[in-house]
C-alpha cells in the first residue's frame, strides 16, 4: 500500500476580487520598462512583481535593492533567497545612481537584504549609495528602507549622517508573531531602531506591517500605539501574500473595510501619513511621504 503524504498547509484560498490588479499601462511606465530592460537595471519593482509598479513609475518613483539578492536571514514571509551572500560590489553605489539618472526618477526608495555576515552589516555601502545618488541626481529625493543593523548605533549613525528625506524600517507584524514571521528579528529592537533614528534628527521615520498572518485587531492596534510611542511619522498597512508554498500561509484575506478602519485609527493617533489597503506595499505613495 502506498504511503499517502498529507499536505501540511490547507489548500490555498482563491484571492478575493479586491486583490486583483490591472496590468500596468501608460506612457511613463512603458518608457521606464524599456529602459530597465535595455540597461538591465535592477529594481525591486520588477523582481518583486509589485502590484503598484505602473502607478509608482507613473509618479516617477522606483525602488532599488542593494547589497545583492541573497539574505543572511530567513524570514517566513519573504521571497528573497537565504544563504551565503556574494562579496560586496563597491561599484554598486555608482550603478544605482546611474540607474536613477537613466530612469529620471524623482523619488527613489533604496532597500537591501540583511548582511549580518559583514562587520559593518552593509552600512558603509548604504551611506555611499546615498552620497552617489545625491551627487548624480541632486533633485531626487530619497527614502531608505533599512534593516535593523542588529540595533547597532554606529551603523545607524551612518544613515543619519547622510540624512535621507525618509528613513523606514518595517515591523512587518505584531509582537506575538514576530518570532515566527521574522525569525532573527526582535519586535522591541525594531521599535528601538525607529525611536533612535527620530532622536538623532531624522525628519521622517516610517514603518510597515502586513496583515493576514493570524494577528488580531487588538494586536494591530497595539502595534500602531507602539509605533506612535516611538515617534514614527508614517505607517503602511497591507495584505500579506504567500510568495511560494515554502513560505508562511495566508491565514486570512483582510477585507477593505477593515483596512479603512485601521487607517482611521492611525490618523486619530496622529500619524502624518497612513497608507492602509490590501495592495499597499512599503513604498506605496512614497513620493507623498516626504511632505
Amino acid at each position: 500500500m502506498e504511503n499517502v503524504v498529507e499536505n501540511v498547509f490547507p489548500p490555498r484560498e482563491p484571492k478575493p476580487k479586491w486583490l486583483r490588479v490591472k496590468l500596468p499601462t501608460g506612457k511613463n511606465y512603458t518608457e521606464l520598462r524599456g529602459l530597465v530592460d535595455k540597461y538591465k537595471l535592477n529594481t525591486i519593482c520588477t523582481s518583486g512583481s509589485c502590484p503598484n509598479m505602473g502607478e509608482c513609475w507613473g509618479e516617477g518613483t522606483a525602488t532599488f535593492m542593494i547589497l545583492g539578492n541573497v539574505c543572511t536571514r530567513s524570514c517566513g514571509f519573504c521571497g528573497v533567497k537565504t544563504g551565503r551572500p556574494e562579496s560586496v560590489d563597491w561599484d554598486e553605489p555608482e550603478k544605482v545612481a546611474r540607474s536613477i539618472k537613466i530612469m529620471k526618477i524623482k523619488h527613489a526608495v533604496i532597500t537591501s537584504v540583511d548582511r549580518d555576515d559583514l562587520k559593518d552589516m552593509g552600512s558603509i555601502i548604504w551611506a555611499e549609495t546615498v552620497k552617489a545618488i545625491r551627487r548624480m541626481n541632486p533633485e531626487t529625493t530619497l527614502e531608505t528602507l533599512i534593516p535593523d543593523f542588529q540595533g547597532n548605533h554606529k551603523m545607524l549613525d551612518r544613515i543619519v549622517e547622510v540624512a535621507p528625506e525618509v528613513v523606514s524600517h518595517n515591523m512587518e507584524t505584531v509582537r506575538r508573531l514576530t518570532r515566527e514571521v521574522r525569525i532573527q528579528a526582535k519586535y522591541d529592537r525594531s521599535l528601538e531602531v525607529l525611536k533612535y533614528l527620530k532622536e538623532q534628527g531624522i525628519k521622517r521615520t516610517k514603518s510597515g506591517i502586513m496583515l493576514g498572518l493570524g494577528e488580531t485587531e487588538e494586536e494591530v492596534i497595539e502595534t500602531l500605539h507602539d509605533l506612535k510611542n516611538a515617534n514614527v511619522d508614517i505607517v503602511t498597512i497591507g495584505q500579506y501574500l504567500q510568495p511560494s508554498k515554502k513560505h508562511l500561509p495566508v491565514k486570512e484575506f483582510i477585507r477593505p473595510e477593515q483596512f479603512e478602519k485601521y487607517e482611521k485609527i492611525g490618523k486619530e493617533l496622529g500619524f502624518r501619513h497612513v497608507e492602509s489597503g490590501a495592495l499597499v506595499r512599503s513604498s506605496y505613495h512614497a513620493e507623498k511621504h516626504i511632505h
